[in-house]
């Protein structure tokens, strides 16, 4: 059995998309004729996960950027009363990656047999997050989906804005740090074996830091694959380490005590952290319900806890402010003032929002200072990685030139 993705039209004239389990392309236009349809087009570039193994590794994945434009689009499309049915089939349409574009037919044939748009929603956990599921499940139970898909869409402009500036504040140090290492390489096969070559060849007496440096770039050449499959291995041996509760505890810790990448840590954090709850609490999802999901969003082991501690320590009748007090050390200084602000005023939802615009900001700030710090250092860097290397290696053939 495949999915196949087809494109059927009515006695009438009427175009129709979706997909169908069938064992064949024949099969499909059996069950399409009994629906009074006749095939167009069909695709059965996926298999059915029940064959075998789910290789979603191999899934196009879907961006931000894709996941902010279909809910601004689907929001338009509710608020105009169109079907959901004939939305979905719109929306796979515009879709850029082959795996949003299954997921939407699917949902639109869920959808049809009468499905909620959250369960449906819920079928695909590797494109929409635990928070876009709840909040359109809030919307539903609500009946404020247009608003919902509204505040969903924000959310996922402001993390799609904030990853950006990060991303652009640490581009630069980013190509020194390759250029450098590139240069390195190129010092290392190029030029250090021929200058030992040279050296050898008039037995010179070399000075200790030549020695090292031309010893450095012989070993290089000689066991290059030992370097890097050690390279390899540390990679994939600090990608498992992330993956693990001990790995993630200690890389957390580390972060938190280091100057200005902490700021970075706790104000990034801390905005996500806001922003999900602010979400959240506007879409009507309950207080406790909307810090066990937000749980799921933060990265860093501390602002777990201090969810998980805010969790309990509502259920037993404290305020959110007083929850979060046990981990005030991790927040930035304000933040837990301000909710309970919030809180005594009855407007938490709306403090959380300004406080997450802050604290966005806050982040690209910081990222930008980080960056501007990272950039002296590295030119400093290289500026003493060439003078080391002009005194180690330029000095001694100077001199040995002049002595012949």
């Amino acid at each position: 059995m495949a999915i196949f993705f087809y494109t059927a039209k009515s006695l009438n004239g009427q175009i129709k998309t979706g997909t169908y389990d069938a064992k064949d392309i024949k099969e499909l236009a059996q069950i399409l004729r009994g629906e009074g349809l006749f095939l167009v087009k069909a695709d059965s570039r996926v298999e059915k996960q029940k064959k075998g193994l789910n290789f979603s590794f191999f899934h196009s994945k879907v961006s931000i950027s894709e996941k902010m434009l279909m809910t601004r689009n689907l929001a338009v499309m509710v608020s105009t009363g169109l079907p959901l049915i004939r939305g979905f089939s719109i929306l796979a349409a515009q879709a850029k990656s082959n795996r949003m574009k299954e997921a939407l037919l699917d949902i639109g044939q869920e959808v049809s047999k009468g499905k909620s748009l959250a369960d449906c929603f819920k079928k695909y956990p590797d494109i929409f997050s635990e928070l876009f599921q709840s909040m359109i499940q809030a919307g539903e139970e609500s009946g404020t989906l247009e608003d919902v898909l509204g505040v969903l869409a924000l959310q996922l402009e402001k993390e799609k804005e904030m990853n950006s500036k990060i991303q652009k504040a640490l581009i630069y140090p980013a190509i020194l740090i390759i250029v450098m290492a590139i240069v390195a390489v190129g010092l290392a096969v190029f030029v250090l074996p021929k200058l030992n070559v040279f050296f050898s060849s008039l037995h010179a007496d070399l000075p200790m830091t030549t020695k090292i440096i031309l010893g450095s770039g012989d070993f290089f050449m000689k066991y290059w694959y030992i370097i890097l499959a050690v390279i390899i291995a540390m990679v994939f041996g600090f990608m498992a380490m992330v993956k693990t509760v001990v790995g993630r505890f200690f890389i957390d810790t580390a972060s938190l005590k280091i100057p200005l990448v902490s700021s970075l840590i706790k104000k990034s954090n801390t905005a996500a952290l806001i922003r999900s709850l602010s979400s959240l609490l506007s879409a009507g999802v309950p207080l406790i319900k909307s810090l066990e999901i937000t749980n799921g969003i933060v990265t860093n082991f501390y602002f777990k806890k201090a969810l998980g501690q805010a969790a309990e320590g509502v259920k037993k009748g404290k305020k959110l402010f007083a929850g979060f007090e046990q981990s005030k050390d991790i927040f930035p200084y304000g933040a837990l003032e301000m909710i309970e602000i919030g809180e005594e005023t009855g407007k938490t939802s709306v403090i959380l929002k300004k406080l997450a615009e802050f604290y966005e900001e806050e982040v690209t700030n910081v990222a930008e200072n980080l960056s501007a710090i990272i950039e002296p250092v590295m030119i400093v860097g290289i500026g003493l990685a060439v003078g080391v290397f002009a005194v180690s290696i330029i000095g001694p053939l100077y001199s040995v030139l002049g002595n012949i």
